[in-house]
């Protein structure tokens, strides 16, 4: 893609190929996950006086591309119009409204109910698609091995294992691999139960001594299963066995599988090796929780989703001192919702603090020292050597580690922490941070003992 456009007045097809062009060197330059999030439905609308306008879908969508990727995208878009001074973002047109600018609304509109039927054939939710995946830093391995799965199902990442806490997003994920994958063949043989409703099949079938007919012909003939919360079969062994023979059976005939669990299958009690060896041939990713930037961007989209306004100081507000998971922060935001439908208006952060109160927790005092403390006794380490300038690897870990949880959990300042611990340079505590989080993406057994740290000083 290296040809220059030069023409001063670039025509409608012109535009069209430019802005093709830009988007594959784009996609070079940012994960897949966020290509496909952020820069979906986007197009040039023209090139006049040296500026490119840009149409995207919505205000959240411009906010974001002109925080996190302005940059890159006039960079690139002047390796194709050099002459380019600029780049505008112009919201798309809302087809509701009328000539005059007033949207029009019909009363005895019928509701779309329809649309939030969950059809029993799949038992697929139809709100949990990509569309309303919001993807963040610490969810967008999993989105890219998700759609990886929609590419080439059966093929690629099989069996998919997503794990994490609750509410961290992941029984909306799996199951929009399942309705995308429906969108694109309505003939795909998509299934999605709970491990509780699976055992439950299974103890049915066994009562009534019909497993072959009602449990292995139903679970047999789908193209893709998807079975969530796995880790509920800890303690039914004969549901385990089932699940092993099924496993294989679907996996011999190229039929993908899709499991979910609240942590690393090497941590659920009980389950057998024979099983784990399974999980671990396709792809086991964790969705860890949401970082504080992600958690302002999913703030922001359900707002617009729900049609809430609401202003950038509510939500850093929100995303600073409502720690939980995802659907914690939707119950919250129902709240608002609710309360500024109540009262008409617009809720101020006063407003916003007092309705919210007693959903935030007070943080407890926290010192550097105590921090060092903690993970010095977990590592069984001497204090002082943590300050020590030693490359010794059983030191810069713990080091490390302490680093990433004053700046994650206590929002200390880079320099402060290098100052605090043996006058080293922000940028190596920059570089720890960093590490920490890239291991904590593959690393099972250091993610158990982040939180087992974190446990031990709340």
């Amino acid at each position: 893609m290296n040809e220059t456009i030069n023409e001063n007045v670039i025509d409608e097809v012109d535009v069209k190929a430019l802005w093709e062009n830009t988007l594959v060197d784009i996609e070079l330059e940012i994960s897949k996950a966020n290509f496909s999030t952020w820069f979906k439905n986007t197009h040039v609308i023209k090139v006049e006086d040296d500026m490119v306008y840009l149409s995207v879908e919505n205000a959240f969508v411009k906010d974001w591309l002109y925080k996190k990727y302005h940059k890159t995208i006039l960079k690139i878009l002047r390796n194709f119009v050099p002459s380019a001074r600029g780049l505008e973002y112009v919201i798309k047109k809302d087809d509701k409204k009328e000539e005059g600018g007033e949207i029009k609304h019909n009363v005895n509109k019928e509701l779309p109910l329809s649309d939030f039927y969950i059809n029993k054939e799949d038992n697929l939710n139809p709100r949990y698609i990509f569309d309303t995946f919001v993807v963040g830093s610490f969810n967008e391995l999993a989105h890219a091995a998700s759609q990886a799965v929609v590419e080439k199902p059966g093929i690629v990442y099989n069996p998919l294992f997503v794990y994490g806490g609750s509410g961290h997003g992941k029984t909306h994920l799996i199951q929009s691999i399942g309705n995308q994958l429906k969108k694109r063949n309505p003939n795909t043989k998509v299934f999605y139960t709970t491990s509780e409703k699976f055992a439950m099949d299974y103890i049915s079938a066994v009562r009534s001594n019909k497993v072959n007919t009602l449990f292995k012909e139903k679970y047999r003939k789908y193209d893709v299963l998807i079975l969530d919360d796995i880790q509920f079969l800890s303690n039914m062994d004969k549901t385990r066995e089932e699940l092993f023979h099924l496993f294989n059976s679907l996996y011999d005939d190229n039929k993908q599988i899709i499991f979910s669990s609240d942590k690393h299958p090497n941590f659920i009690p009980n389950l057998e090796d024979r099983l784990k060896s399974r999980f671990s041939a396709g792809m086991i990713i964790d969705i860890p929780s949401p970082d504080s930037e992600s958690r302002m961007a999913i703030i922001k989209l359900k707002a617009q989703q729900n049609k809430l306004i609401i202003s950038d100081e509510v939500v850093s507000y929100l995303a600073t001192n409502i720690q939980g998971n995802i659907r914690e922060l939707e119950g919250i935001l129902n709240s608002i919702i609710c309360q500024s439908q109540l009262k008409s208006k617009v809720l101020t952060l006063s407003d916003v603090k007092n309705l919210i109160k007693n959903n935030v927790k007070p943080k407890k005092s926290v010192s550097v020292k105590d921090v060092i403390k903690q993970v010095a006794e977990f590592y069984n380490l001497e204090e002082d050597i943590i300050y020590k300038k030693t490359r010794v690897k059983e030191v810069v870990k713990p080091r490390q580690l302490i680093m990433y949880i004053l700046r994650e959990d206590f929002n200390v300042s880079y320099p402060t922490i290098g100052q605090k611990l043996g006058g080293r340079d922000h940028t190596t505590v920059i570089h720890s941070c960093e590490k920490i989080k890239n291991d904590l993406k593959v690393d099972s057994m250091l993610i158990k003992e982040v939180e087992q740290i974190r446990a031990m000083l709340s």
